[in-house]
């Protein structure tokens, strides 16, 4: 009797809540040239978190993911247009740098033609037509960290296709270096059941394997960027297939997170100068005796971090080391205070493939915090 009521009202004061929440201005230059839609997928999940806590780009203008951010635009009919940092001058980049509070490069891969001409039925078209981290990047980057301000990035912001001279720019200027290694969990490597499972990724290891592909079950693929393929599968060289992050006690303190997470998406391998940049998060492989010596005998480091920073008077600056801001969620419920006291509902644990729960218990609350906290500094 009573059910139907409390169905349509509490849900409607949730909504109400938001709407009444007071706005708080705070500038934030996205960058994603890897939007292959115009639902901004790529950032969406800082989407999400900008929208529900009320930050806006303007004093009265909320962020929208179609069209707040720096990189590739897809348009109607399949066209697009590209609009990153590139077109931008020096001074044009110093301006910039001086309007935006913070920044977050959330993706660089960008969009390649086999991606999106096949798209439109037509076949026969390589190379890129957009992506990877360019000089003017590094620059604004730069001209950021002079004005001391945050910068957050993540997987792959310097990976393929940025080229070596922008992405070791990149390194030097934030005291981190990537190996070249990137990975990802796969719930089944069989070829006859994974849709999922990239063809290049089998092809590739069966050049350098004798054309074989002995693996069926579930496990971590780690690729190089010169496309050579170590597969470690369940079982035989894991003890779990599902990758954690181990949070110490800082980032459960400060940042709000879970002591472990898992994590079943592409993650890559840093390593971070320690006198410059503080772990918050580990990746935990599970590996066991034999996981481990496939690891080292390709030369992968078998513990690597998920989460450096670097916090201090001269600048602030984040790297997650997995595609955190790439989670399958939508903006719609953004719109009700408290509606993550309900985030049991919207996904299942017992999928170990699934990526909802990390948005819900993992990103959320962090980026929550990092945003709160820098609206708080620049008040």
């Amino acid at each position: 009797m009573y059910v139907l009521p409390v169905l349509i009202i509490f849900p409607l004061v949730m909504f109400l809540v938001w709407v009444f929440t007071p706005k708080t201005k705070l500038v934030v230059a996205i960058v994603d040239k890897t939007s292959l839609d115009q639902s901004g997928q790529e950032h969406i999940s800082l989407t999400w978190v900008l929208n529900h806590y009320r930050f806006t780009k303007t004093p009265t203008e909320s962020y929208a993911g179609s069209h707040d951010y720096f990189g590739f635009f897809p348009k109607d009919d399949e066209k697009f247009r590209v609009k990153g940092l590139e077109r931008f001058s020096p001074d044009q980049l110093k301006q910039l740098s001086y309007d935006a509070d913070l920044t977050y490069f959330t993706d660089t891969y960008g969009v390649y033609k086999s991606d999106w001409y096949t798209r439109k039925g037509e076949t026969g078209q390589r190379g890129i037509l957009y992506g990877g981290m360019s000089a003017q990047d590094v620059e604004f980057l730069q001209d950021m960290k002079d004005r001391h301000k945050l910068i957050i990035t993540e997987f792959n912001t310097i990976g393929s296709p940025t080229n070596a001279d922008n992405r070791n720019k990149f390194e030097k200027m934030f005291g981190m270096h990537w190996t070249g290694w990137t990975a990802r969990f796969f719930d089944s490597f069989d070829t006859l059941k994974n849709k999922e499972l990239p063809a290049w990724l089998v092809t590739n290891y069966k050049k350098e394997h004798a054309q074989q592909w002995p693996f069926h079950k579930a496990g971590l693929a780690f690729v190089n960027d010169g496309g050579d393929v170590v597969i470690l599968e369940d079982s035989t060289h894991l003890s779990n297939p599902v990758p954690r992050i181990v949070t110490f006690k800082y980032g459960q303190k400060e940042l709000s997170l879970p002591e472990t997470m898992k994590y079943p998406f592409w993650f890559d391998i840093i390593t971070p100068s320690l006198s410059i940049n503080h772990a918050v998060s580990l990746f935990d492989l599970n590996l066991n005796t034999r996981g481990a010596a496939e690891l080292k005998k390709n030369g992968i480091p078998t513990t690597f971090p998920a989460i450096i920073m670097h916090k201090g008077p001269d600048y602030q600056f984040y790297y997650f080391s997995g595609d955190f801001c790439d989670n399958p969620i939508g903006l719609t419920t953004s719109y009700f205070r408290g509606v993550s006291f309900f985030r049991w509902m919207f996904y299942n644990s017992d999928d170990p493939a699934e990526r909802k729960s990390f948005f819900w218990t993992f990103y959320r609350p962090m980026m929550t915090h990092i945003l709160k906290e820098a609206a708080s500094t620049k008040k």
